[in-house]
């Protein structure tokens, strides 16, 4: 599925949201979350790309898979948001022998769900959340026995609910992502884990900060001013003089609306331009042939 195929499965999905009044706050939230889901799939798309390219440059068609946090940094052009331009600095963090009440005071502290665990050199080793301290309290008052279904899932959380430091209750290892990564590969790391905060590290591991879910989301989406303004360069670019001035455009939550009349081939090229901007959810080519 290419980039475009992608936004237009988002398109759709839009057209098909319920019809019926929503609440304050949640048509905004509703579209915000489309369009996150937009640019996360143009991520993805980008992401599988590079690793075909990188599998044909192999000898044999193959390449070594790297972790997340081992991959090396995608290059970046002036225009690219980084994981650095966007992170929280400095990051709360704990150390391994942190009793699980510190935990949870730190954690209502910060009012945060999760906290990175270091250890003496400051690499990050793990992360404790507020669901590992809820199955540790949960033990604590009233105890609990692993039932048959996801048996061997409880047996593990019980194992670690017995735990008194974060060494013993925290998920390790973490998922990590690099200072110097894209905001877009942070994205898809973060949705593909299912994460709301991503630790931050340099290239020996050591933290440097946080990247919360809503800093990627806020980078990702591009104000419909700035995806008009990107519009109208490329009809400076593609359409002849004689065009440039009968192509009008407007744009509203990501998607572009092209009216005017401009020649056949200037239209074909025109709209297809526009389809590959980044952050642009659908094309209304609403054209006519000159």
């Amino acid at each position: 599925m290419n980039e475009h195929e992608h936004f237009s499965t988002e398109a759709e999905a839009r057209r098909e949201r319920p019809s019926q009044p929503l609440g304050p706050g949640e048509a905004t939230r509703q579209d915000m979350l489309l369009r996150y889901l937009g640019a996360v799939a143009t991520a993805a798309a980008k992401h599988a790309g590079s690793e075909q390219q990188a599998r044909a440059a192999q000898p044999g068609g193959t390449a070594r898979t790297a972790s997340p946090s081992s991959r090396p940094e995608p290059p970046a052009t002036p225009e690219t948001p980084l994981v650095r331009d966007v992170m929280d600095v400095p990051a709360a963090s704990l150390r391994e022998d942190m009793p699980y009440r510190d935990i949870a005071r730190l954690l209502a502290r910060e009012a945060v769900g999760a906290v990175p665990v270091v250890d003496d050199e400051d690499k990050v080793v793990g992360v404790v959340s507020e669901s590992d301290l809820l199955a540790k309290v949960a033990f604590e008052v009233g105890g609990h026995r692993p039932g048959r279904i996801g048996w061997l899932r409880e047996r593990r959380l019980h194992g670690k609910a017995r735990g008194e430091t974060a060494a013993d209750l925290m998920t390790s290892p973490a998922v990590t992502v690099m200072a110097g990564a894209t905001v877009a590969e942070a994205a898809w790391l973060a949705a593909l884990a299912r994460l709301k905060r991503l630790p931050v590290t340099d290239h020996e591991g050591r933290l440097v900060g946080v990247v919360p879910r809503n800093a990627l989301l806020q980078s990702l989406i591009r104000e419909d001013t700035g995806i008009r303004a990107e519009v109208e360069a490329r009809i400076d670019a593609c359409c002849p003089p004689g065009d440039r001035k009968r192509v009008e455009v407007s744009v509203h939550d990501g998607i572009v609306e092209l009216t005017g009349r401009v020649s056949s081939a200037t239209m074909a090229r025109l709209v297809s331009e526009v389809e590959d901007i980044a952050d642009v959810v659908e094309v209304k080519n609403l054209l006519i042939a000159a």
